[in-house]
Parts: C-alpha cells; structure tokens; sequence
C-alpha cells in the first residue's frame, strides 16, 4: 500500500471525514459551495481571459476589468479550497486512487504558476484607460481595436489560462466517472 493510500485512508477516518461522508446535508452542501466557488472564480478568470484576447469587452480597458474582478476571482479561490479540502476528507481515498485527480492537481499548479507569472510580470504592464490610445494620436479615445490590443505575452498568458482552467474542470468531472 502506497504511503498516499494510507494517509488518505487516515485521513477519512478522521471524524471530521466521517462526519461530511455520511451526512446527507453537509456533504451535498459542499459540493454546492464548491461548484459555486468554481463558478465564481473560474467564470470570472475566464471574462478576464477573454478581454485579455480581446475577444469580449473590447471597449473596456483589460487593467480596469482584471482589477475589478480580481477580489471576486479570489473569493470564488477561497471557497473552492475550503470546500474542497472538506470534501477530500470525505473521499481521500476514491480521489488518490483516480486517474483524473493528480492531473487536476497538476493543471491546478500550472494554472497557478502562469497566474503568478501574469501577475508579477504582466498585469502591471497593462494599459489603463487612456493608454493604450496614447501613442496613437489618430485613433478616437473609444477605439475598442486601439484598446483591445495587448501584448503577445499578455494574450499568451490569457490562452493558457483558459486552457488549464478548462483542464481542472474537466479533470474534476471526470473523477467520479472514471474506473478507479
């Protein structure tokens, strides 16, 4: 037996993993936060992305809408951890024996690796309201091509993120239905 095994097999033995496995309100009501922390913070990464692309919201600036939208993607984060932490103490053993789940903690890294990346690196390098115009005195202030264009770092990290964002939930839907 693997030492994951065994610490998951401790770990829902806890009381705390007993406690949410057998009751029929907790553990539903988990997954109910879960999903709607998945759908606030992943629906909301995948707005910005897309303005990033400039394929949505191009009239708005990209540093106005991932500023706005940051502290909600954050609270849409906290609930899915807390949530999910709870959850695989009720289940540590079905998801360490799933072939989906350590590609979901993977992608869930490297989604976090690039959003720390954008971060520190790119964020602050995008334009604000007026400065993505203001080295093109002929363009009009509302010129949404003149503000949706980014650069390709800014657009590469906006791909990847919907990719890998799009991984972990499909990694995650799949975890009950694959053969463990």
């Amino acid at each position: 037996m693997s030492a994951w095994l065994t610490w998951a097999e401790a770990a829902e033995a806890t009381w705390l993993g007993q406690h949410i496995a057998e009751s029929t309100v907790v553990f539903p009501t988990l997954e109910g936060v879960h999903l709607l922390g998945l759908a606030l913070s992943v629906g909301l990464i995948a707005l910005t992305d897309l303005r990033l692309l400039g394929w949505l919201l191009r009239d708005l600036p990209a540093a106005a809408v991932h500023r706005q939208l940051r502290p909600w993607v954050l609270s849409g984060f906290a609930l899915v951890f807390g949530s999910g932490l709870l959850l695989f103490f009720a289940e540590a053993v079905t998801l360490i024996n799933s072939p989906a789940f350590p590609f979901k903690l993977l992608f869930i890294a490297l989604a976090g690796v690039n959003a720390l990346y954008f971060e520190l690196r790119l964020a602050q390098r995008l334009p604000g309201p007026h400065d993505a115009i203001a080295a093109l005195p002929e363009v009009s202030v509302g010129d949404a091509a003149a503000r949706a264009a980014l650069p390709r770092a800014v657009r590469a990290a906006a791909a990847a993120s919907l990719l890998l964002w799009l991984a972990v939930v499909v990694c995650g839907r799949l975890i009950p239905y694959l053969p463990h």
